[in-house]
């Protein structure tokens, strides 16, 4: 069978809501390769433990042309964001228009149809080449800082904010973690894909979550600890190309004014309490560019690293880190798990045994209660046999927190490889919605429209497949070389015996999610 008859024998299937369109799964072919090359790599990896991590260079353009091109980004930096910003404020007005007084068709809305569809998947995407840039420019911190600050830059005072302290029980990642959780039962519990209006809504709700924090707490509170979209940025951010960083530290060494941190007249200080000159991290910097333009001495530029560089050797995430490291990959797997036939029946029939009915809200929680319980519990086990294996010679939490970055990689490869097919298959008839965003005088699509849109595809379904399966394979090599530093770092050990165990706990979830792409995904809309 070739690809053409393939992807038309998979066309669609039978739900509990009728004949749904679904996107073909990962051939065999393409699976099998991933899973030969995770096993060598595995078998490299535990028979050379001694050997030392290959050092990363970027070979494809001069340093020079590079830090050129990085220096004229940075002085159009201030400009570029402000037009991006207004752009992305106009863009997200108009989704709230559509979704509130559009048609409740879903697939003809743009409220639904740029959020689940394009913005979700096109934002994770943008991560793996920008960093955190989006949070540069996202509409919820713009408008609240329209509604609460009313012009005002810089440190002037007053600035219409109550500037308290956030309490120091809310002051790590767990309002974030909530909130993200929150957000995968409503997407996928309570089914807001499918509803402009509660799509609308939703947007809604973030600003005014963000202009409250804003208004009640100093900086920017909802960036830093609340915002789940943020966070998952801020983590995912660890593994890109990009960082804002000092361009000589010891002229951070000597500065006296910490303007970076404390901002100026004329700009406000970092919006997430950091120190460049004690920055390692991309968690937790949004890419708002205020320490480039407030430093005296114009001693902070953007710069190109190697790829996943600081989640291999410089993170050093918290406890509240690892969690939410780890219960993104949870999500992320429940994400694509939820999307395919065997979900829709499974569901269905553990509902009729313990007499659920309706909505299935119920089991539905139940699911994804235990979505998050069994990665965890796993993790839990490999780390602690670790931990017996190693002569308990390091803190068991240290351990944890440590090790917790190999799942990133993880969790951001399969990201990439499922939101990839949601991109190329169901962002068609974008910019038709965008010159009738609410749908006026439009009709359900038909079956024969919505195999068009699955056919007509960004770019090829061969391609896709490859992209996928490297991205699996790019996603283990760097949780491969995540391991390796962190033991080589944690333990004076000349074997491999304590890297056993994590290593089949990555083999474990790449293979979970390479089955999850083999299956046949139902469509959003």
């Amino acid at each position: 069978m070739n690809i053409s008859e393939f992807l038309r024998s998979s066309l669609f299937c039978s739900t509990e809501g009728g004949l749904s369109m679904m996107h073909p799964g990962l051939p065999p072919g393409w699976a099998g390769v991933v899973g030969v090359v995770v096993a060598l790599l595995s078998i490299r990896l535990l028979a050379t433990p001694k050997a030392p991590a290959e050092k990363f260079r970027f070979r494809w353009m001069p340093s020079d042309r590079r830090d050129g091109a990085l220096r004229t980004v940075g002085a159009l930096g201030p400009m570029v964001r402000q037009i991006l910003k207004l752009a992305l404020v106009a863009l997200f007005g108009l989704t709230v228009i559509a979704g509130l007084f559009g048609t409740p068709i879903p697939e003809r809305n743009l409220a639904t149809v740029l959020t689940w569809n394009v913005w979700w998947a096109a934002l994770i995407l943008s991560i793996f080449f920008a960093g955190s840039f989006w949070c540069g420019v996202c509409p919820w911190n713009t408008i609240a800082g329209w509604l609460v600050r009313r012009g005002q830059t810089g440190n002037a005072v007053p600035n219409n904010s109550l500037n308290l302290r956030v309490p120091k029980i809310l002051r790590n990642v767990w309002p974030a973690l909530a909130l993200l959780t929150g957000l995968t039962w409503l997407e996928l519990g309570a089914g807001l894909p499918g509803s402009p209006r509660a799509t609308a809504i939703l947007a809604l709700l973030m600003v005014v979550l963000a202009t409250v924090s804003l208004a009640i707490y100093e900086r920017r509170a909802f960036c830093r600890y609340f915002c789940p979209v943020g966070r998952t940025v801020g983590f995912y951010s660890q593994l890109a190309p990009i960082e804002l960083r000092p361009v000589d530290l010891e002229v951070c060494e000597r500065c006296d004014t910490l303007a970076c941190y404390h901002g100026t007249d004329q700009i406000e200080p970092c919006p997430t309490h950091l120190v460049m000159g004690r920055l390692t991290e991309n968690t937790y910097c949004t890419s708002c560019g205020n320490c480039v333009g407030s430093c005296p001495s114009k001693n902070v530029n953007w710069r190109l690293r190697p790829h996943s560089i600081e989640v291999i050797k410089k993170a050093r995430p918290h406890w509240d880190e690892a969690w939410f490291m780890l219960c993104l990959l949870a999500l992320t797997g429940f994400h694509g798990l939820t999307m395919t036939p065997l979900w829709e029946k499974g569901i269905s029939s553990f509902a009729r045994i313990v007499g659920d009915s309706g909505k299935l809200l119920p089991t539905f929680t139940f699911f994804l209660l235990l979505s998050l319980a069994v990665p965890a519990i796993v993790y839990f086990g490999a780390v602690r046999i670790t931990y017996l294996l190693t002569g308990k010679t390091v803190a068991f939490k240290k351990l944890f927190s440590s090790l917790a970055l190999m799942t990133l990689p993880l969790a951001f490869a399969y990201h990439l490889a499922h939101n990839l097919s949601h991109l190329v298959r169901e962002s068609d008839g974008v910019l038709g919605l965008l010159l009738n965003p609410l749908g006026t005088g439009t009709f359900p699509l038909t079956l024969a429209e919505k195999q068009d849109r699955h056919l007509d595809m960004l770019i090829s379904p061969e391609l896709v497949f490859a992209l996928q399966a490297s991205l699996i394979v790019f996603g283990f090599w760097i949780a491969l070389k995540v391991l390796h530093h962190r033991y080589r770092a944690l333990f004076a050990i000349k074997n491999s015996a304590g890297l056993t165990p994590m290593v089949l706990l990555a083999m474990g979830f790449t293979g979970f999610h390479l089955w999850l792409l083999m299956q046949p995904m139902i469509m959003r809309l």
